[in-house]
């Protein structure tokens, strides 16, 4: 049987995460506050900045950055998009 949460970015009942997706504190509030499908969606969106922003994992800054990024995509805050990007039609 599927684990259901409450999602803060969605604000409903969807399946949760299997396991959390990083350790410690922040892993544990992502698993247990944020659907899988809230996951999913931020890691196109995490994808879609290291590529058009260029950013690079190995500094500290731009990691830094992206978590915070996280933080504001996960909560219903304005987050930063990718420039000049328009999503595939549906």
């Amino acid at each position: 049987m599927t684990r259901t949460i409450m999602c803060r970015k969605y604000k409903e009942e969807l399946p949760g995460l299997e396991r959390p997706p990083y350790p410690g504190a922040k892993g544990q509030d992502i698993f247990e506050h944020i659907s899988a499908q809230a996951w999913g969606d931020w890691l196109k969106h995490q994808t879609l900045l290291i590529n058009e922003k260029r950013l690079n994992m190995m500094n500290a800054e731009d990691r830094k950055y992206l978590a915070g990024e996280m933080d504001k995509f996960f909560s219903g805050e304005d987050y930063a998009k990718a420039d000049g990007y328009v999503p595939p039609a549906q």
